[in-house]
């Protein structure tokens, strides 16, 4: 994890903390770094490359939603940021306390569906293993990262969220 991201995520921390584990309606952020990356053909059935090219994937909507299935979807690589970037600040809040975190995981599952009021919603499932800890100081921690965690806090009152410690 470079330097200043970890710099960053430990000042968050400290602010969140301090108020009470919000984020404030408004606030204004430096920008550390800037992905982008771009959709053609035809959209969940087209492709996606990112700018730098390092990403560059097929899309295809799943069998489930009665597409041909056979390569990712955007749920598929929400889910791979999400769970990355949690375990990321789960890394970075338990070295705050020097607590051990080797072998944790974490899982994010992305669901899909039709919302009452029309359009589609996203919702989050991250399952957290955190081996050695007991279950109160890993629920804590796993409380802790998601006040720190962009994708957490992206996501935060616009979507249902859910944390598990298993």
């Amino acid at each position: 994890m470079a330097a200043g991201y970890q710099e960053e995520v430990v000042a968050q921390f400290d602010r969140a903390r301090h108020d009470g584990g919000t984020q404030p309606q408004e606030c204004t952020m430096q920008t550390l770094y800037t992905a982008v990356a771009t959709a053609t053909g035809d959209g969940r059935n087209g492709h996606a490359t990112s700018e730098d090219g390092i990403v560059d994937v097929d899309l295809r909507i799943p069998k489930e939603m009665g597409g041909p299935g056979g390569a990712t979807n955007p749920e598929q690589l929400f889910a791979a940021g999400y769970a990355a970037c949690f375990h990321s600040a789960l890394k970075v809040v338990a070295g705050q306390d020097e607590l051990d975190v080797n072998g944790t995981e974490v899982s994010a599952s992305v669901g899909i569906g039709a919302l009452d009021d029309g359009g589609f919603g996203l919702e989050v499932e991250l399952d957290v293993t955190v081996p050695n800890l007991d279950r109160e100081a890993a629920e804590a921690l796993v409380a802790r990262a998601h006040q720190v965690c962009p994708y957490s806090n992206a996501t935060r009152g616009n979507i249902e969220v859910t944390l598990t410690v298993v």
